[in-house]
């Protein structure tokens, strides 16, 4: 696997540039094959238990395919939320119970239509998306900061624990190391289509 090591001169654009395009790359066979593989282990590390309120979110044509995730999480008799953006102005969103009606909102992402809203500490487990990932589990998204400010109790408040947070990405969005800034909220697993990793925070 081919892990970047950006130099000191890079900077999150021109990263994220990168990133996503290694990520739109794999297409086709290779994306659905790789979608089977990432639900097979989230599966294997007991993530979807019975009864479980999981966030997870509809995939765009270049993340890995969130559709086998979900299907598997609600055979397993989850439930389930899908995040929808509560203001453009302020960044925010808000997790909304998912009732199995979709809509397109801001930036053409696939939103739940309908459902009560769920609190941040009511969700037991969150799958996120992200553009890179580095080996202590800090994340790079796409720059808006939405995931970090809903779940910023979990940087703030040591105590709580919920929800777990799980990032899912392909093995080429790995990089060498990511700078932490003092918003961001680091992740508890990442899971691809060939690992998931621990990092010794939260529970399950």
């Amino acid at each position: 696997m081919n892990v970047i090591e950006p130099s000191p001169t890079d900077d999150r654009r021109s990263l994220r540039r990168e990133l996503r395009a290694r990520r739109r790359a794999i297409q086709g066979v290779a994306r659905k094959r790789a979608a089977r593989e990432l639900a097979t282990r989230v599966s294997a590390a007991r993530l979807l238990r019975p009864g479980r309120r999981i966030g997870l979110y509809l995939s765009n044509s270049e993340e890995i395919e969130t559709g086998p995730l979900l299907t598997l999480a609600r055979e397993r008799g989850c439930h389930i939320a899908l995040p929808r953006i509560a203001s453009l102005r302020h960044d925010r969103m808000r997790f909304h119970q998912w009732t199995g009606v979709i809509r397109r909102g801001p930036f053409g992402i696939r939103e739940p239509l309908g459902g009560p809203a769920l609190a941040p500490r009511e969700l037991d487990v969150v799958f996120m998306p992200l553009v890179g990932f580095d080996a202590q589990g800090n994340r790079i998204g796409m720059g808006r900061g939405f995931y970090d400010r809903h779940f910023a109790h979990r940087r703030l408040l040591s105590r709580y624990r919920r929800p777990l947070l799980v990032g899912l990405a392909y093995d080429v969005q790995q990089v060498a190391a990511l700078p932490r800034a003092a918003h961001d909220v680091p992740l508890d697993a990442i899971v691809t289509e060939s690992s998931i990793r621990r990092f010794g925070r939260g529970g399950t």
